[in-house]
Formats: structure tokens, sequence, C-alpha cells
């Protein structure tokens, strides 16, 4: 591939060349900025449409403000591509999402430019609120700038940070990136006016202005309009929550137009002296043609060729586990009317997307709200109806109160569908399903069950439809299954029963979920060499079968339990029985694999489960130690 020309670009080292160039030289460097993503992003895969379309924003941001002594806060931070090009980096953009390489998310650790790391929504109206704060008692920092997309600030958090702005009357600039509503020329005239205008009138008047020119648009610009400023300064109807929290509003301003950005946040920067707000409306994928016509906009993207835009996806060997949940719950749908799904904004990340384009009353996107996701699916439980409430285990974490309040409590039968269980790959530490199992299992009256392979997910569902005596929950990873043979239907599962995958004599192997696979290869390794292996798959973490926990135990010279989960997971609780049980009186072998107690950057999955000690060599390496066998008579693992 050749790539395009940037010669602007090529002048940039960093945010305090821009200070010097004209807007006519800006243009020009967005025109390369964009074309450096496409070039980039082509190659590593990522997030294209959102940072395409922020990226005049970004180049504003950084010629108009003090950054890195500004603080300029990226929400959710998936746009974050065109900043990290703009703030030394560019020579590393290649090695974005590798191991070793850039993240695809801002990150502190890794330059000064990243004020404030993220990787889940909603966080950086709080973020930016804390720099203002330290500023004001005394702190070296300058203004702090909080860009946040029209879906995030929807959240419940965020409006916590509005709130609390609006009360401090702190000086904080807050940038709504408004990608759901476009300017039409029409539109797009009169914003261009305004922000003229914006130059030299105190920010105080500006909200008198705008309703007076709101009131005498034609009807489809003002009706356009009134929703712009509805998303900041109040509802139909005379609701005022945004007007009483204290935010100055200046917009609508179109995010594309380098003008009219530079005109508004230097007006801003000039002059602003408590809370404002300033709403760009940018295009998803601005500037490239497949992603901006694509369904998501081009949000996640592997590999692509840039003249077609066509993504190098490899061929899967089995059915991914996000479809065969998404085809599985469609069919239980099927034969129940009572079944209802609930989703925080992820219809397609989900797989539930296949369940709405058959019963699209039955599915609900509540938008980045997982708390509200949660009680919701406990009213519906409460109400009679069966709801699977599917969220990322990264993100389930963002529910946990009201999982234990509203839910647990309460022993409302909601169906808790965790996607993305255990490391996740290019998406990193921010994105790893490591804590559910724990958080989930410490919980009385909580079943909690793992998916060892594809075709246990089915009968998981299928269990779960069937269950009404309280919360149960069920993990499957990303990615695809292990390629067995899948069931026409799922059968209902026996709560708290394991199964034996594989019998032996010697050592035991007690999986729980998608370890089965190497845990089974690991087997292979060492009877190959002369030791009886048994593999079990424990299925439920809990209540984890106790009667299959005790035959391991007493049929075996050692035990060794493996997930793809944190300390204090289903490991902790065979321990804490074996404990209370008497069983460690007597000097039981037995072993925990878990994931490390850190943080584990992205890398490909197998790269991030070789850091955390979990390959199927090192179970057969653990599973030696605790039979007492040099690991390095067979050979140790020497990666």
């Amino acid at each position: 591939m050749t790539k395009p020309p940037t010669p602007m670009l090529d002048r940039v080292a960093g945010p305090a060349d821009l200070k010097g160039m004209s807007q006519a030289d800006l243009i020009h460097l967005a025109r390369d900025v964009r074309q450096e993503v496409i070039s980039v992003v082509a190659q590593t895969g990522g997030h294209l449409g959102s940072s395409l379309g922020v990226v005049e924003l970004t180049v504003a941001l950084h010629a108009v403000f003090n950054t890195p002594f500004d603080k300029l806060v990226w929400d959710v931070s998936h746009q974050c591509y065109p900043h990290k090009i703009l703030t030394g980096r560019r020579d590393r953009m290649l090695t974005l999402r590798q191991g070793g390489g850039l993240a695809g998310f801002c990150k502190r650790s890794e330059s000064d430019y990243d004020a404030f790391g993220a990787g889940h929504s909603s966080t950086s109206i709080s973020a930016a609120l804390g720099f203002a704060m330290g500023r004001e008692m005394g702190q070296p920092t300058g203004d702090a700038i909080a860009v946040i997309g029209d879906g995030s600030i929807s959240a419940g958090m965020a409006y916590e940070a509005l709130n609390h702005a609006g009360h401090l009357k702190s000086r904080l600039f807050v940038i709504l990136n408004d990608n759901e509503m476009s300017i039409a020329p029409p539109v797009g005239a009169m914003s261009k006016y305004l922000s003229g205008l914006y130059a030299d009138t105190p920010l105080g008047k500006l909200k008198d202005m705008a309703e007076d020119f709101e009131a005498v648009l034609p009807g489809p610009i003002r009706e356009g309009a009134r929703r712009a400023r509805q998303l900041v300064t109040g509802f139909p109807g005379g609701g005022t929550l945004f007007e009483e929290l204290g935010f100055d509003y200046i917009g609508p301003i179109d995010g594309h137009d380098m003008g009219q950005l530079l005109t508004v946040l230097r007006a801003a920067r000039a002059r602003a002296s408590g809370p404002t707000l300033i709403h760009v409306c940018t295009v998803k994928g601005k500037g490239y043609k497949p992603a901006e016509t694509s369904a998501d906009r081009g949000h996640g993207v592997a590999k692509f060729d840039v003249a077609s835009g066509a993504q190098a996806k490899s061929q899967p060997n089995a059915p991914s586990y996000t479809s065969v949940f998404g085809k599985t719950l469609t069919a239980e749908a099927a034969r129940d009317p009572r079944i209802v799904a609930i989703t925080a904004a992820m219809p397609s990340g989900t797989g539930l997307d296949i369940l709405q384009g058959r019963f699209p009353q039955r599915v609900f996107d509540v938008g980045i709200a997982e708390q509200h996701a949660v009680t919701f699916a406990g009213g519906m439980a409460a109400a009679g109806l069966r709801p699977f409430c599917a969220i990322y285990s990264t993100f389930l974490q963002r529910g946990y109160d009201q999982i234990v309040h509203d839910v647990v409590l309460q022993k409302l039968p909601v169906r808790f569908c965790i996607d993305r269980a255990g490391l996740v790959g290019a998406d990193g530490s921010t994105h790893a399903g490591a804590f559910d199992v724990a958080f989930l299992s410490n919980l009385p009256g909580m079943v909690v069950m793992a998916a060892g392979d594809e075709a246990e997910l089915v009968n998981m569902i299928a269990t779960s439809a069937a269950y009404d005596e309280g919360p149960i929950a069920f993990r499957y990873p990303r990615g695809e299954g292990v390629g067995v043979e899948m069931p026409e239907r799922g059968r209902i599962l026996e709560i708290g029963k394991g199964r034996i995958v594989k019998e032996g004599t010697k050592l035991a192997l007690l999986s729980l979920g998608a370890p089965l696979a190497d845990c089974l290869k690991a087997a292979e390794e060492l009877e190959a060499r002369g030791i009886s292996v048994t593999v079990a798959d424990a299925r439920f973490a809990k209540p984890f079968d106790t009667d299959l926990v005790a035959r391991l135990v007493n049929e075996h010279e050692a035990l060794v339990t493996v997930e793809h989960g944190a300390e204090g997971g289903f490991g902790a609780m065979v321990l804490h029985w074996l404990a209370r049980t008497g069983r460690l009186d007597r000097g039981l072998a037995i072993r925990t694999m878990t994931l490390p107690d850190k943080f584990i950057e992205q890398a490909s999955p197998d790269a991030m489960y070789a850091e955390a000690g979990l390959t199927a060599r090192d179970i057969a390496n653990t599973g030696l130690e605790a039979l007492g066998i040099a690991a390095a008579r067979f050979g140790a693992a020497t990666a």
C-alpha cells in the first residue's frame, strides 16, 4: 500500500508546533491526520469511525489549549488516535493494540498528554472536574476539558458530574461530541453565523440569543436546533435541568469546520468563568466513505484494504460464542413469550441483534446505563417476565450495587449473560473480564455458571430460561468456540452439578469454563509421559459440585483447579469448602490456577494467557509440581 504524502503532519513533533499555524495550515494538518489514521488502522485494526469523527476537533483543541498543562480528558478514549498522532507517538502508531505497543485507549503511563486513562464510558466530566478542583486548590494544572459523546453523556455518571460541576461553578469545559445530529446546510449556515457572534458576545447572553434565533427559524431547522439545545439546556415542556445546573451553552457548531472550532474554542478559553458546554456536531467515519456508510460507522474494524474498505477477517473454524448465544436465545424466545432481553448499548456486540431482528419488541437497549439495565431487568423479573441481561463482564462491574441490592437481595430471577469473560486481546486491561466469578460468587443465592464449550453455552441458556428460583449467571469468552458438535436444543442442567470429561487415576484437573480445552491438551501431554489424568468440567462456580470435588480429592494424588478469572473466584470457593470440611487437615496436594494479581496489557489472547501462566503447558507443569515431579524432566515451558 502506497501511503499518501502528509507534508503538514511531517512538520509536527508535538502540539507546540500547532501554535504558529494559520487556519489554512490547520485545515491541511487535519487532512493529513485523517490520512494517517486511515493508513494506520488499515494495518492494525481498531476504532476507526470514532477517531475519524474528531480529527478537526482534536487539531483545534491542541492548537487552542496548552496541553499537557491544560488537561484534555477523552471519554471512553476510543477516539484518541488523532490525539496520539499529534502528541509525539506517530512513529509508534503501527504498534497500536499489540503486545508491547501503544494502547488503543488513553493511558496515563504512556504519555503526559493522556491526562486520564479510560476504556469505559461517562467518566470524563468527573475526572475533568477533579482536575479543575486541583487547579483551584493550588496544583500546577491549567484548564480542564472533557470530550464526551452524545451516547456517553446520557449515562447516569455523566449527569452526576454535570450536577456537581454546576454546584461548584468552577471553570470547566465540556465538549459534547454529538455524532447523531448532522448539520444540514441551512443549520450549518446558522451555526457559522452564531459561532462568529461568540467571538465578541458575553457567554451569559448567548442562551437568550439562541432562543431568539430558534424562534424565527423554518420548521424543520427549528426542530433540529431545538433538539440540539435540549440535549444540554432542558427538555420539551419547560424542563430546565441543565439550565439550573449553571452551564453556559455554546452551539451547535460544525465539528468539521475548522474556522468555527477555532473561533468558539478561543472565545470560550478567553472569557469563560464557570462551567461551559460546547456542543459540537460531527460525523463518525468522516472523510472515509466505507466508514461513513457502514452500519456501525466503522466503530471497531479489523485490518482492511484502504481502497475498498474490505476487512481482512479470517474464516472461523467454529461459530463464535456470541453468535451461539444470540441464535440460541432467539430459539428459546420463540418458545417462551416471557423471555425478554436487555443490553446496554451493545445489541450487536452481545448477539442480541439476532433476537432483535425477529422479536424487536422484546429487546431493550437502554443505552450506556448498566446500573439502570440491571434494575430494569429486576423489575421485569418481578413482573413475571424472564429477562436476560446481556452485558460484557467488564461493563457488568458498573452495575454491581444494583446486582446486590435490586436483584440478589430480592431473589429475582434475572439471567445475567456475561460475554467477553477472561482476557480479550487488543482491548487490553480495561476490557478484561477478570472479576465476575469472584464478585458474583460471593453473593448469597446467586447461581454462577461458565461454559466449557459452545455446546455447554446452549445448555446453560436453556437452564437459565427454566430457572425461576432466583438470579443466575453464565459466562463465556470472546471469539470462536472449540468446534464441538452442537445440540439441536439445549438441555436443562442440574443446578450445581459438574461432569467428568475424561477419566484418570493420578492427577485431577478441574476446569471452570473456557480453560477446559487447555486442560484436555495438558492431559494429553501428561498421559503421553505416563501420568494418568482426570479432567472434570465444574460447570458451576456457585453452587459448585462438592460431591465431584470430594471424589477428585479422594481418588487422586493431587487436584488442580483452573479458571480464567481473578484470585478469589472459583478456586477460592473450593479451598474454603475443603478447609471448612477438614479436608485440608490431611496434607492435600492442591493448586489453584487463576489470573495473576495484576492487570495484563494488550496482546494477542494467546500471548496474554501465556503471560498469565494459564496455557496448556502451564497447567501440565502445575500438575507435575503438585505431584512432586520436576517439570524439567518433561521439558519445562520456555515461553
